[in-house]
């Protein structure tokens, strides 16, 4: 088990950045982003305040599952409040492990749950499509520059 633990031989991509300038306001969409070991994302509100919730991500794969469930056509990110969108990998994977983005070097800390305001912005039962897909939260190890198309993988 614990080979199949420490083996991961699929790489993911970044495919959406976004930064939460302040408290309930929309994110603004980056094409690449600066990380650092104090603030996390820089020009994000959350400034490292909890180290455990640095940078969030969430799969694209569950996005669209999450578009399913709600009857959309389309879910636009942003919508989702989380930082950082990948393909390709399973996020869960990474739980109490570190993994790289581009340069930065980031640890999983926990799921990243829903919260009420996925009702405000997917309208009802957006909080409930949300359950089990919100992604995952991290800290940040070592900082750099994560930008679109960059791999995400296991080290």
């Amino acid at each position: 088990m614990d080979e199949l633990f420490n083996t991961m031989p699929q790489k993911g991509r970044v495919d959406w950045i976004g930064i939460r300038p302040d408290k309930r306001q929309p994110l603004i969409e980056k094409e690449r982003v600066e990380v650092t070991r104090d603030e996390g994302l820089v020009g994000d509100h959350y400034h490292g305040e909890s180290k455990k919730r640095q940078v969030t991500l969430i799969q694209s794969e569950h996005i669209q599952g999450v578009t399913h469930v709600m009857g959309k056509q389309v879910i636009h990110p942003g919508e989702l409040r989380r930082n950082i969108v990948v393909s390709g990998i399973n996020l869960l994977a990474f739980s109490d492990r570190q993994f790289q983005i581009g340069e930065v070097i980031l640890e999983m800390t926990g799921k990243c749950h829903p919260c009420s305001r996925m009702e405000e912005n997917l309208g009802a039962g957006g909080y409930n499509a949300m359950r089990g897909h919100g992604g995952i939260t991290t800290r940040v190890i070592k900082g750099g520059e994560i930008k679109l198309g960059d791999e995400v993988k296991l080290i």
